[in-house]
C-alpha cells in the first residue's frame, strides 16, 4: 500500500542521515534548530516503546511541507521526551513557540478517549473539543501524523489493542482529518484502520476490485485523456479534467450505508471536470453522454436543484471502456471552490451532518491558510474560533460533556442526570471546591458533590443569581419543586383530614362523599387543597357535621360557650376563658401561620403550627387535647424564630450575615455557628424576634443573596 512515509524507510540509520533528511531544503537557521533537536532526540530514541518513532512522524510532516516548529514539536511530543526534556528546557533552548507547540502535542498524545468514543454524538463532541481547545491547529496535524504512523506499526501486530485503536481512529481521527481538509491523511487513516478492524472485508473488497490501485489509476488516466481530447474538439479549451480514484474504506462504507453489493457501485472510478460557466457544464455532460452510454438512474442535476447545504454540481455515471462504470462530476470552478471551501464543503454533506456555521468558518480559514503555504502567516493569522458558543468539560472518568457557553456546575449536574442535579450541594473543578455559580471553562474536570437526599434550592430558579444557565436544568428544578409541593400538600392534607375525622368520631364516613360535599371530584384533590390551606378545618368540620348520623356527631361540652375570648393580646383561645399560652419551640409559629392549640398539664395552651410534625403525629388519645386558636389583633407582639443557614465557608461570611440583619433592624437573640474544615462548609443557626412571616421571608431572601450561601431555611426542631 502506498502512503506518504513508511516506517520501513532506512533514512534514519544514524544521526547524520536523520539530520540530513529533515533539514533538506531548509534555510541555515532552520537547519541549525532541526539538527540540534535531532541530536537531543537521538540520545533517548531507544527508550520509546508505546509511540511510533518520532523521527518517522517528523518525516511524514516533512513530506507534508511542515514548518520547523512542527518538526521539532513532533520530535519532543512523546512521554519519553517529556521525562528527559521538560517544557522549561524547550523554552530555554528552542523558544516560546516550540515549547508551546510541544506542550499541546504532549497533551493530545496523553489524551485517553478510548473508553468514551462509542457513540456518534460523543465522537463529534470530542472532535469539536480538540479543535476548540488546541490554540494552534498545527498541534492537531502532529497528532494525526502520530496516529498514522502508529497504525502502520499496529497493522503488523494483529493484537486486540490494535483493533481498539483502529476503531478509535475511524471514529475520531479520520473525520477530524477530513474536517481539516487533510485528504491524504484521511485516506491513510481510514484504509489502514479498516484493514486492522475488519481484515476479511478489506481483502474481499480489494479482491473485488480485480485490479490494484495502480491499475485503476492507469484506467482513469486513459479515460481523462480521452474525455479531455473530446471536450477540446468541441471548442472548450480551458477544461480541467482529472481523476478521483476511490479507496477501499470509502467503497465499503458506501456498500454498508446503501445496502448494495460491489457490482452495484458506479463510482469506484470517478472523474471530475472543472469549467468556466454553467453553459459549458451542460455541454460537457452532452459530450460525455454522446461518447459513452449513460446510466440514467445515476444522474443528478444539483445545479438546477442544489442540495440543502448549497452544494451544486452535475453528477452522472457512464459505461466506460472495457464495460467499466465511471462516475463523472461536472461543475464550474466557482462551484468547486464553494464545495471545497464554502458552506457546502464536501465533508459536511458527505458525513450526513447539518452544517455548523461557526465550525465551517474556522475550517475555511484553515484551508485557505494551508493553501497559502506561508508558515509565518499560518501561525499569526489563524485564530481558532470553532464553535465558540459551546464549552467542553470532563467528568472524573474522562468523558467529555458538551454544554452551552456560560454553563455552571449545576448545568453539568443536571446534564448528567436529574437526580445528580437534585442532590447536588457543591462542586470541585480540577480538584478545587468552587461555588455553584462558577462559570465552566474548556477543559475543566468537574466533580459534583452530592447529599443522600434531594434538596434543590428555589434560588436556583432565580436567573439573576446565576446558578443555572440552561433552560433544561431550570425546567428540571421547577418540575422537582412542583412535584415536591404537590406531594407535601397531599401528605399534610391527608393527615389533617384524618385527624379531624378521628376528633369527631366520624371515621366511618365515606371519604368520597365528603370530597363531593366540598366540591372535589377525588379525595386526593381535597387533600391537596387542605394542604394548601384552600380548605379550612371549619369547612371540613361543617361537611362532617352535615353527613354524619346523629349518633356519631360529637357532643359539645356543656360548659362551652359561643363567645370567643381573648387569652392574650396576641392569641385567641376559642370557647374558654383566658388561658396561659406559650409558643411551641419545635415549630415556632408566627402570624399569619395556621395554628392550633395543645392543652398541656399545668402550663396552659402551647401554640403550634397546624402542619407541625408533633401535632400531625399525636396519638389518638392526645388529640382530644387540641383546641382551636387564632391570632389576635395585637400587631406589636414579636415571636422567637430560628433560621438555618448552610454555606461554603469563607472569610467574612458571619460579618456579611450580621450586616444584613442589622440593616433590617432585626433583634437577634442567639447565634450558633459550626465550620466543617474537611468539607469547607459553614452551618449557622440564628435566633431572632420578628412580627410576622412576611418579615421572616424578607430576611431569608436577603441572606440568600450573599455570596457562597447555599440554603436558608426556617429551623424546625423535631
Amino acid at each position: 500500500m502506498k502512503h506518504t512515509f513508511s516506517a520501513d524507510e532506512k533514512v534514519f540509520a544514524d544521526l547524520e542521515s536523520s539530520q540530513a533528511y529533515l533539514t533538506e531544503n531548509c534555510t541555515r537557521n532552520q537547519a541549525l534548530i532541526i539538527k540540534r533537536a535531532v541530536e537531543h532526540f537521538w540520545a533517548i530514541h531507544n527508550e520509546e516503546t508505546v509511540y511510533p518513532p518520532a523521527l518517522h512522524v517528523a518525516a511524514q510532516l516533512k513530506h507534508m511541507r511542515a514548518d520547523t516548529p512542527i518538526l521539532v514539536s513532533a520530535l519532543f511530543g512523546t512521554d519519553v521526551s517529556a521525562k528527559h526534556y521538560p517544557i522549561e528546557f524547550l523554552h530555554e533552548h528552542y523558544g516560546q513557540e516550540i515549547a508551546k507547540l510541544t506542550l499541546g502535542v504532549r497533551w493530545l498524545n496523553e489524551l485517553t478517549i478510548r473508553d468514551t468514543f462509542g457513540s456518534g454524538d460523543q465522537a463529534e463532541t470530542l472532535r469539536r473539543m480538540v479543535l476548540s481547545m488546541v490554540e494552534d491547529v498545527r498541534v492537531v496535524l502532529v497528532k494525526l501524523a502520530y496516529r498514522t504512523q502508529r497504525l502502520y506499526l499496529l497493522a503488523k501486530s494483529g493484537s486486540e489493542e490494535s483493533k481498539t485503536i483502529a476503531r478509535e481512529t475511524l471514529t475520531i481521527y479520520a473525520p477530524l482529518a477530513n474536517r481539516l481538509g487533510l485528504g491524504q491523511l484521511k485516506w491513510e487513516l481510514e484504509d489502514v484502520a479498516f484493514r486492522i478492524v475488519d481484515p476479511v472485508a478489506y481483502k474481499r473488497i480489494a479482491k473485488a476490485l480485480e485490479e490494484n490501485r495502480a491499475a485503476r489509476e492507469i484506467y482513469i488516466k486513459d479515460f481523462v485523456a480521452d474525455l479531455s481530447r473530446r471536450v477540446e474538439t468541441h471548442g472548450i479549451v480551458n477544461a480541467s479534467v482529472f481523476g478521483r480514484p476511490k479507496h477501499i474504506y470509502s467503497i465499503w462504507k458506501k456498500m454498508r450505508d446503501k445496502h448494495i453489493e460491489f457490482s452495484e457501485l458506479f463510482d469506484v472510478r470517478a472523474v471530475r471536470v472543472l469549467l468556466d460557466d454553467v453553459q459549458q457544464c451542460y455541454s460537457v455532460l452532452g459530450i460525455a453522454h454522446s461518447i459513452w452510454q449513460p446510466i440514467s438512474r445515476e444522474f443528478d442535476d444539483y445545479i438546477a436543484n442544489p442540495k440543502d447545504n448549497g452544494y451544486r454540481s452535475l453528477h452522472t455515471a457512464v459505461i466506460g471502456p472495457a464495460g467499466k462504470p465511471v462516475e463523472i462530476q461536472i461543475r464550474t470552478r466557482a462551484m468547486d471552490d464553494d464545495a471545497e471551501n464554502g458552506v457546502a464543503a464536501h465533508w459536511a454533506y458527505k458525513e450526513g451532518e447539518p452544517v455548523d456555521v461557526n465550525l465551517q468558518k474556522g475550517i475555511n480559514s484553515l484551508r485557505q491558510l494551508l493553501d497559502d503555504g506561508d508558515d509565518e502567516y499560518l501561525v499569526e493569522g489563524f485564530s481558532q474560533q470553532l464553535d465558540s458558543q459551546r464549552v467542553y468539560v470532563y467528568t472524573p472518568k474522562g468523558e467529555v460533556i458538551d454544554l452551552s457557553k456560560g454553563a455552571t456546575p449545576l448545568d453539568f449536574a443536571y446534564h448528567i442526570h436529574s437526580e445528580i442535579g437534585h442532590r447536588c450541594r457543591g462542586a470541585k473543578i480540577n480538584g478545587r471546591i468552587v461555588p455553584l455559580t462558577y462559570t465552566l471553562a474548556n477543559g475543566d474536570q468537574v466533580e459534583i458533590l452530592t447529599t443522600r437526599e434531594a434538596a434543590p434550592s428555589r434560588d436556583w430558579l432565580n436567573r439573576s443569581l446565576g446558578y443555572v444557565n440552561s433552560s433544561r436544568a431550570r425546567s428540571k428544578v421547577r418540575a422537582w419543586f412542583n412535584q415536591q409541593d404537590h406531594d407535601k400538600q397531599l401528605s399534610d392534607g391527608r393527615a389533617i383530614f384524618d385527624r379531624e375525622l378521628k376528633r369527631h368520631k366520624a371515621t366511618g364516613l365515606s371519604v368520597d362523599k365528603l370530597a363531593r360535599r366540598l366540591k372535589f371530584d377525588k379525595p386526593n384533590d381535597l387533600y391537596v387543597a387542605i394542604g394548601r390551606n384552600d380548605v379550612t378545618i371549619a369547612q371540613i368540620v361543617g361537611a362532617i357535621d352535615y353527613l354524619a348520623e346523629p349518633v356519631t356527631r360529637p357532643l359539645e361540652p356543656v360548659n362551652r360557650t359561643k363567645d370567643t375570648n381573648r387569652s392574650s393580646g396576641a392569641i385567641h383561645v376559642r370557647g374558654v376563658g383566658n388561658l396561659l399560652t406559650n409558643i411551641a419551640p419545635c415549630c415556632q409559629p408566627v402570624p399569619p401561620d395556621s395554628i392550633v392549640g395543645f392543652i398541656t398539664r399545668g402550663k396552659g395552651v402551647t401554640i403550634h403550627r397546624a402542619d407541625c410534625s408533633n401535632i400531625l403525629n399525636l396519638r389518638e388519645e392526645e388529640q382530644e387535647r387540641l383546641i382551636e386558636v387564632d391570632w389576635g389583633d395585637d400587631d406589636s407582639s414579636r415571636y422567637h424564630v430560628e433560621i438555618h443557614i448552610t454555606a461554603f465557608d469563607r472569610h467574612g461570611l458571619l460579618r456579611d450575615v450580621s450586616t444584613v440583619l442589622s440593616a433590617l433592624n432585626v433583634d437577634v437573640v442567639s447565634v450558633n455557628t459550626l465550620s466543617d474544615t474537611s468539607e469547607q462548609m459553614a452551618d449557622m443557626k440564628i435566633g431572632m424576634l420578628i412580627s410576622n412571616s412576611d418579615e421572616l421571608s424578607t430576611i431569608m431572601d436577603r441572606i440568600r443573596q450573599l455570596r457562597n450561601v447555599q440554603t436558608v431555611e426556617r429551623a424546625t426542631l423535631r
